[in-house]
């Protein structure tokens, strides 16, 4: 089994565990500071309408929901002062500062309406609220562009999955090529850190 089936059917066991409770559960903490991706929780999600063990309607209920709790978690945070707290212990959940950073100042630069843009922008989404809950953002506002956001999001997100699905015997026929992509990037990456590391002490030698 390559990679990209094995994540398959990694995902799909989550879900298929815990139906309902546990979407919702994966995209609260999406939508908080944890890395947990929604790109790889709704798409599966889809996988279980056409296999019949999961609806429509309450898939995208139970993950916007959940999306919401998440959010409103993470403005409370922002509200109370808790961005120190966020820095300070971050790194548990592998949050860097200028992921919040470069949340804050997507905020300030584009107003309330980031909220609903947010919902589509990688790493962004999972930090937006908080400063968010920092400007003191008026908290239906909040609540409204959450729901528009996450609730178009999640449901472009389970229709991929629930496509692809349909099609999955397509997908599988092509994915040892998906999987020496992602070992190309893996090299690749490997071989920009040791560059980093021998620049690094290159740099110190010359000093």
């Amino acid at each position: 089994m390559g990679i990209t089936e094995r994540i398959a059917a990694i995902a799909v066991s989550i879900i298929s565990a815990s139906a309902y409770p546990g979407i919702f559960v994966l995209m609260m903490l999406e939508s908080m500071f944890f890395p947990v991706p929604s790109e790889a929780v709704m798409p599966f999600a889809g996988f279980l309408i056409v296999d019949g063990t999961l609806t429509w309607t309450s898939i995208i209920l139970f993950a916007t929901l959940g999306s919401l709790t998440g959010s409103v978690i993470s403005y409370a945070i922002g509200y109370y002062g808790g961005k120190t707290f966020i820095i300070k212990f971050g790194k548990f959940f592998l949050l860097k500062e200028k992921h919040l950073e470069l949340s804050e100042r997507f905020f300030t630069r584009h107003g309330q309406i980031t909220i609903f843009i947010s919902r589509f922008i990688p790493v962004v989404r999972h930090f937006i609220s908080i400063p968010a809950g920092a400007g003191k953002m008026n908290f239906i506002k909040f609540c409204i562009y959450t729901l528009l956001g996450a609730g178009i999001w999640n449901a472009f997100l389970t229709f991929l999955g629930y496509k692809l699905k349909q099609n999955w015997d397509s997908v599988m026929h092509y994915s040892h090529y998906i999987d020496a992509g992602v070992l190309v990037v893996l090299v690749i990456a490997l071989g920009y850190y040791i560059y980093k590391i021998y620049k690094n002490v290159t740099n110190k030698s010359e000093d």
